[in-house]
């Protein structure tokens, strides 16, 4: 059965920090390179880290330097360090596979507050 569960966001002042984190089925993750998402109001869902199997990482430049994606492969977990939030990552946060499946988990409500 395909799970992705995406606990974790919030509100916090910029500046501030979140940990987000995403369990995902088995079958999903042990293979995959997994993917945090984010889809800001108005705008197309973006990737914004990926990490694969191996622990490899990339970030788009609008994250890099303040954000760490890393993986527990024994818990099936995807993690997200967001740290020096802004205003302007404020999005509803997915995780996925990378390149991403057709179903999407209900992510979860990153608000950053100036």
């Amino acid at each position: 059965q395909v799970q992705l569960v995406e606990p974790g966001g919030g509100l916090v002042q910029a500046g501030g920090s979140l940990r987000l984190s995403c369990a995902a089925s088995r079958s999903i993750f042990r293979f995959n390179t997994m993917g945090w998402y984010r889809q800001a109001p108005g705008k197309q869902r973006e990737l914004a880290a990926r990490i694969s199997v191996g622990g490899s990482t990339n970030y788009s430049d609008s994250v890099k330097g303040r954000f760490t994606i890393s993986r527990d492969n024994a818990k099936n977990t995807v993690y997200l360090q967001m740290n020096s939030l802004k205003v302007e990552d404020t999005a509803v946060y997915y995780c996925n596979t990378y390149p991403e499946m057709d179903y999407w988990g209900q992510g979860t409500q990153v608000t950053v507050s100036s």
